[in-house]
């Protein structure tokens, strides 16, 4: 995957331009990056794009943990229709 692709309004780019961000300010940033990107847009590709990009020549920038933390969270849950749902919800 593309960096332009991985990162369509640049966010993470400028992150590491910013001087003495912080983590929390990194975190807000990586949350406005994810809803930016479209999607069908593999998550983790571009992740992954972006960390040997970015992370990889600046390990001890706060967004490079951000993103491999990202990297490490799981799928979002597959909705459950049917009778499966119901039984489990306890409806």
């Amino acid at each position: 995957m593309q960096i332009d692709e991985a990162d369509p309004k640049g966010l993470i780019r400028e992150s590491y331009r910013i001087e003495g961000i912080t983590l929390g300010e990194c975190r807000s940033i990586f949350v406005d990056w994810a809803l930016s990107l479209p999607v069908d847009a593999p998550m983790k590709d571009a992740l992954r794009a972006l960390i040997a990009h970015y992370a990889l020549p600046e390990p001890d920038h706060p967004m490079s943990g951000v993103m491999e933390a990202g990297l490490l969270a799981p799928e979002a849950p597959k909705r459950r229709g049917g009778r499966a749902a119901r039984v489990q919800g306890g409806a």
